[in-house]
């Protein structure tokens, strides 16, 4: 089964990026363009990550950062933080918010693969046995 990825992220081009990739590495996900339905489609579509974009208008991604590890339903996720804030101090600032992973942009496509396997246990793997079942080993 689909490993699944909430992707939340206010910039069309960049959330179809991020969406077309993670399909393409057969991953299951769901866009979420305004980050004030980002925690009720948390809820509903249980993801095993969450992308989370920080600047975005009306709620930044750190304030639901904050709350998502403050809910008891959904602290567990892990979530990587996506941003233009680049700086060592912003690092620290989204760590401790509960980010468990943070990229900045431009994103390098290798980079934000890496960050999704590493913080989605069994997705490498699963991968690794579709392609085999897929050409036949």
């Amino acid at each position: 089964m689909a490993k699944r990825v909430l992707v939340v992220e206010d910039n069309e081009l960049n959330l179809k990026l991020f969406c077309d990739l993670l399909r393409a590495h057969r991953f299951a996900v769901e866009p979420v363009k305004d980050g004030r339905e980002a925690v009720a489609k948390t809820r509903e579509f249980n993801p095993d990550l969450v992308v989370m974009d920080i600047q975005m208008p009306h709620v930044t991604g750190l304030e639901l950062i904050r709350e998502m590890k403050r809910d008891t339903e959904l602290h567990t996720i892990p979530i990587m933080a996506v941003t233009a804030y680049a700086g060592r101090e912003d690092e620290e600032r989204i760590r401790a918010a509960g980010a468990n992973a943070y990229v900045s942009k431009p994103i390098s496509l290798a980079r934000f693969m890496e960050e999704v396997r590493a913080l989605v246990p069994g997705s490498t793997e699963e991968l690794e046995e579709e392609e085999a079942d897929d050409t036949g080993e």
